[in-house]
């Protein structure tokens, strides 16, 4: 009895991946090919940056846009180094089979943050070397690739955050602007003299190294607290993020020495307990 015409097919050989056999000639073919793309590819990037970034070294835009065409153009000249070998792409494809899926999925991802990258760059909310954070990093902008933000922390780490990502999250960029102002509280007793808190804190402020004269530092009585009247001294300065430590750390300092001097007091905290009268007592 004939099989049905289904198991027919099933059965029936499946296409063949190479159309006749590799020979050295077809080989030295295939180099030569994948050789000249990786060549025009390097050879584009380059002009893309002389072209798009023109000399500016805080742009990266021609280098990303260079490096995504230059992987079309290996991967093309990957192609015909292939048809040179007689390699038949389309039977080769199709025994890819979910694993041109992953591909398909992983060429997804690198489009989305190329995409960023470049958007990054057009709008420019951060450059290499700028001290930046952005979501749970903090640290030197040391590269943006085709896919990532490379960031140095402070703690001696490489972050590596995707473009996407820092697209789409708020970006604090320490370094734009040359100075930065910073907020130091101090509590004072209740029975200080808070018109000359201010000026003995105003004083001390001024004379610590690293505190900008212009905009002017500021104290004003922030609030009343549970055991102390809180003030804040405000100042300005350099705005890297070693400056912000090293002015704030003598900046404390010069406040504490100023109270001492004028026998102002730092109170602990402190509590009013009250005791219900018992029974016995009334």
């Amino acid at each position: 009895m004939a099989p049905h015409g289904w198991l027919t097919a099933a059965v029936e050989p499946a296409e063949e991946v190479l159309t006749d056999e590799i020979t050295v000639p077809d080989v030295a073919g295939a180099l030569a090919v994948l050789a000249g793309a990786i060549l025009l590819a390097v050879v584009l990037q380059r002009l893309l940056v002389h072209t798009i970034d023109r000399g500016d070294a805080d742009r990266h835009t021609g280098r990303l846009v260079g490096r995504f065409l230059g992987l079309v153009v290996v991967g093309v000249g990957a192609v015909y180094a292939l048809d040179v070998l007689g390699v038949r792409i389309a039977p080769l494809l199709g025994a890819l089979g979910v694993g041109g899926i992953a591909i398909a999925f992983a060429a997804q991802d690198i489009l989305q943050n190329l995409i960023a990258g470049v958007l990054l760059q057009i709008r420019r909310p951060l450059r290499v070397g700028e001290q930046i954070s952005t979501g749970d990093y903090e640290g030197v902008v040391r590269d943006v690739n085709l896919r990532t933000v490379v960031l140095d922390t402070y703690d001696g780490v490489t972050v590596f955050v995707p473009n996407a990502e820092v697209l789409t999250t708020p970006i604090v960029n320490y370094t734009r602007t040359p100075l930065n102002r910073t907020d130091l509280g101090v509590g004072v007793a209740y029975d200080t003299d808070l018109t000359r808190a201010r000026e003995v804190l105003l004083e001390a402020c001024r004379r610590s190294p690293g505190v900008e004269l212009a905009p002017a530092p500021d104290v004003w009585v922030h609030a009343f607290g549970e055991s102390s009247v809180d003030l804040v001294v405000r100042y300005w300065h350099a705005s890297d993020i070693a400056s912000r430590w090293r002015v704030r750390n003598d900046v404390a300092i010069a406040v504490k020495a100023a109270l001492d001097g004028a026998g102002m007091t730092i109170p602990f905290p402190q509590r009013v307990l009250w005791q219900a009268p018992s029974a016995d007592d009334v």
